[in-house]
């Protein structure tokens, strides 16, 4: 089975994530075993992208949620939030005599 996006054949998920981003994923995850200017230069290569195309973040989280949707759909089921119990206030006691 041959998969293309566009005139790009992917052959394996990183290829399909890099073809939709148009950025190699490292770019955004990192390499094990960068060096903190090696860090520091990928983010900031990865800033200017996003300045450039504000939009990415979007399609980006789009194209996860949608993926994550088709193949673990268990992981997009949400557990109702616990409320936080309310503070407990403390009276002070008055001072002084009441009119």
């Amino acid at each position: 089975m041959k998969n293309y996006v566009g005139r790009h054949r992917a052959l394996t998920p990183n290829d399909f994530l890099e073809l939709a981003l148009g950025t190699p994923v490292d770019l955004w995850l990192g390499e094990e075993g960068e060096t903190a200017e090696e860090r520091a230069a990928r983010e900031a290569a990865a800033r200017d992208i996003l300045a450039d195309d504000p939009e990415l973040f979007d399609r980006t989280t789009s194209l996860a949620v949608e993926t994550i949707g088709r193949t673990m759909p268990e992981l997009l089921t949400l557990a109702p939030a616990l409320r936080p119990a309310a503070p407990m206030r403390r009276r002070h006691p008055r001072k002084g005599a009441a009119a």
